[in-house]
């Protein structure tokens, strides 16, 4: 039985090989955002149009802990492995010393709805498989290179002490103040080609299973990676991030202390000029 993947992929190739769709350029609203976005106090908004420059407004050059945009950054080192194993986890809420930032459980999830859901507790379980394979495949110490080279931009001089991989620990998937970035900084980030699979997960994973049938007929297809962070010295309290794109266009949010991630949603569709 056909599934419906296939008969998407089935669909999106017919379509392509009748009338291939032409690069679309971003919407006047899209433009409009890049040269006068309408923010909020403590807000801050960077935005590039895909020519290389980086519009930056607002709060966007100060740094906060990057919370549940970590999960990106697994995603450009093991997202290939973990998506091509089919990983799953079942989420509970708890798994030993690790706590979920929804305490009910996520019940099972697969890496696209973990992405989605940013379920620490998935993340954690596969990280701690990517580790035991890294150890026996490049050494403890060529293990640690690994994860320092790729979290570099964001550990500054945090990297913990030590010879061979830090303790596993939630600050490595976002709950704490080790990993940090700002909007600008994390907007460059994913400008850099060498990120450019992040990009594809992100539209792959985050804009909807029929994105590509969308983009040929020239419906919204933006990817957005929501989530939380942190706030230093207030446990209680939480900032709120958004990265995304459509295309060539790449645009990362931040939001200040008290402000959750349905609000950083909303926050982007307004500032973009998006339906609602």
């Amino acid at each position: 039985m056909w599934n419906l993947r296939f008969i998407a992929l089935l669909l999106t190739s017919i379509l392509l090989a009748a009338q291939p769709a032409p690069e679309a350029g971003p919407t006047p609203a899209v433009v409009a955002a890049a040269r006068a976005p309408i923010l909020r106090p403590g807000e801050g908004f960077a935005i590039t149009l895909g020519d290389g420059e980086v519009h930056a407004y607002g709060e966007a050059r100060r740094e906060a802990p990057m919370g549940s945009l970590a999960k990106l950054i697994w995603m450009k080192l093991e997202g290939s492995e973990w998506s091509a194993s089919g990983v799953q986890y079942r989420c509970k809420g708890a798994d030993g010393p690790f706590v979920c930032w929804n305490r009910e459980g996520h019940g099972r999830v697969d890496l696209a709805r973990a992405l989605q859901e940013s379920c620490n507790l998935a993340f954690l379980a596969w990280i701690a498989g990517s580790r035991e394979r890294w150890v026996e495949d490049y050494g403890p110490d060529a293990a640690r290179a690994r994860l320092e080279e790729a979290f570099e931009p964001f550990l500054g001089r945090r990297m913990p002490p030590g010879e061979g991989l830090p303790p596993l620990t939630a600050a490595w998937v976002g709950d704490g103040d080790l990993l940090r970035t700002s909007p600008e900084a994390f907007l460059r980030w994913l400008m850099d080609p060498s990120q450019a699979e992040v990009v594809t997960f992100g539209k792959r994973y985050l804009a909807g299973f029929w994105v590509e049938v969308k983009d040929l007929f020239g419906k919204e297809d933006w990817w957005f990676k929501t989530g939380t962070g942190p706030v230093p010295g207030d446990p209680s309290a939480t900032s709120a991030w958004v990265a995304g794109g459509r295309r060539s266009v790449l645009v990362v949010l931040h939001l200040p202390r008290g402000r959750g991630k349905q609000e950083g949603m909303t926050r982007i569709r307004e500032i973009l000029g998006l339906k609602p």
